[in-house]
């Protein structure tokens, strides 16, 4: 079947498609024979695709992998900074996968990465509204901190839908609170929490749709099980 040939690059593990789009405007990419053009389609199954003179590799199957992101990495396959990137965490899966959305350097938990790109727009597209799962612990004034920070409702002069908030438990000017919210608007729990005039010290993803971080302990991964992925095709 014919596709994108950045599609087909990086159905192969070779880079992201976005990558795949420098090395096809480079010249850097053949089909049979002619220099492939950006947007061109190919079926990998008839065409000579090559990359820099080697042909590409078969598509790789489909892995779907679940990690608990430590603080300190990046949620990217590289970084410019030379930082530490959550590919680092996984290079032994068996394949090049990729994060479904992020979790930024400070924050932690529960991270869905794989190379199933239909399912990775599935999860992503907004009107599937897939549920995340927080846990903050904040310092500062918590009186009524639930209630206040599901009465936030607007970022920066743009509306939001309401979270759902519970207290999971507080300590003199300390509170765990467990957040849930499904548009993930950048660095958007921290920047609730900031209006609520809250220092963010701690911030775990625990859950998204049906998927558990559980007790795998930080920096490790597993792979999804078969009814896992059949869930989150359903989300």
């Amino acid at each position: 079947m014919e596709e994108r040939v950045q599609k087909l690059l990086s159905a192969a593990g070779i880079c992201s498609r976005r990558t795949a789009e420098t090395y096809i405007t480079a010249g850097r990419v053949s089909i049979n024979g002619e220099t492939a053009q950006l947007g061109q389609r190919a079926d990998p199954d008839r065409d000579d695709i090559r990359l820099d003179g080697q042909p590409l590799g078969r598509k790789a199957a489909p892995l779907y992998l679940l990690l608990n992101k430590p603080r300190g990495y990046v949620t990217t396959l590289s970084d410019e900074k030379g930082r530490k990137t959550v590919a680092d965490l996984v290079s032994d899966c068996g394949a090049r996968v990729y994060p479904v959305g992020r979790l930024d350097l400070d924050s932690e938990g529960l991270l869905l990465l794989t190379n199933d790109g239909a399912l990775m727009q599935h999860l992503l597209h907004p009107r599937h509204q897939v549920e995340k799962t927080y846990h903050v612990t904040v310092f500062g004034d918590i009186r009524d901190a639930a209630a206040r920070l599901a009465a936030v409702t607007d970022l920066d002069g743009e509306p939001i839908c309401p979270a759902r908030v519970s207290l999971l438990r507080q300590s003199g000017r300390k509170a765990e609170l467990a957040v849930t919210i499904h548009q993930g608007k950048n660095r958007q729990i921290r920047r609730m929490c900031a209006q609520c005039g809250w220092k963010v010290q701690r911030l775990r993803r625990v859950q998204e749709h049906t998927l558990e971080l559980g007790d795998l302990p930080a920096g490790a991964w597993r792979y999804l099980t078969e009814d896992e992925v059949a869930a989150l095709r359903e989300a």
